[in-house]
């Protein structure tokens, strides 16, 4: 099956991440949905409180590592210590050798366009501007439409309850880690997290997102160091002209045959006949553009 070949993905029947809830159809009658849960997550660094975060609540350590780093509150040279999860007080300590103080960066908090209130700190285009991808990695469109494909069929809490978005890393034609939220930078920042802890890099690693191509992923998919980023969705302009600026190949509106890409072109190998490819399947189809409903 394809989705054997990921390292790590959705649990679509952890029955802790959603909940039947009865309602009635548009026809009066009575029915069931599977409805998904968000709670708040609270992040610490040391022994300084962070932020809290509205999160489905699957891999908690993961989504306060990677939250740390793409926010540059953790550097690549830091050693963790130690990360604790309490979850009767939904609380995450991250803690490392070296001691940290952040009251400066605290006070420029940046709200973003992503769902569940998605925060940046006001100095974190410092890194970014500093970030170089590799000109030379390469990205054939058959791999493009394999991840579109193996991704939409693998069973995922977004196809049992909508209102959810995922972020995939992906090596060539495979899918890697998938992870799912109610906001598309809290899956990115899980991906950070989970990259980090078991020491994964980035080389020759793309992004595959069910979710708008805003600045905020941009930044973060940057600042991971990866060079790709591709989306089902649509873009912003201003992520767009981030990913100009990075060099960051950006490939967005991915269904069935069609994609477009507004930045980074010269990385694309076209190997595949797009009248070859199968049409989107209907279940996504009907829904439009798969994560739509939780933007």
């Amino acid at each position: 099956m394809e989705e054997e070949q990921y390292l790590l993905r959705p649990d679509s029947e952890d029955a802790r991440l959603y909940e039947m809830i009865r309602g009635i159809d548009q026809d009066g009658r009575e029915t069931e949905a599977a409805i998904i849960n968000e709670r708040p997550l609270t992040i610490f660094l040391n022994a300084r409180e962070i932020v809290t975060a509205m999160t489905i609540g699957d891999y908690p350590e993961y989504l306060a590592v990677g939250y740390l780093l793409n926010q540059n509150m953790l550097h690549a040279d830091d050693e963790i210590t130690g990360v604790d999860y309490d979850p009767e007080i939904e609380t995450v300590v991250v803690r490392t050798a070296r001691q940290t103080d952040y009251e400066d960066k605290l006070k420029k908090r940046i709200q973003t366009s992503g769902c569940a209130m998605g925060t940046v700190f006001g100095d974190v285009m410092e890194k970014f501007e500093t970030v170089r991808l590799d000109p030379a990695v390469k990205l054939r469109t058959s791999w493009i439409y394999a991840l579109s494909r193996k991704i939409n069929t693998t069973p995922s809490l977004y196809l049992k309850t909508g209102a959810i978005h995922g972020c995939v890393l992906c090596e060539e034609d495979r899918p890697l880690i998938y992870m799912e939220d109610v906001g598309r930078h809290n899956a990115i920042d899980k991906i950070a997290g989970y990259m980090r802890l078991h020491g994964l890099g980035a080389e020759g690693k793309s992004f595959y997102t069910t979710g708008r191509l805003t600045s905020e992923m941009v930044i973060k998919t940057v600042q991971m160091g990866i060079p790709i980023l591709i989306s089902r969705s649509g873009f912003t302009a201003w992520g767009v002209e981030l990913a100009r600026k990075a060099g960051l190949t950006l490939i967005g509106r991915a269904k069935g045959k069609r994609f477009l890409v507004l930045s980074g072109e010269d990385r694309l190998v076209f190997d595949a006949d797009p009248a070859g490819q199968a049409e989107e399947p209907a279940h996504l189809s009907r829904k439009g553009s798969r994560g739509d409903d939780a933007e």
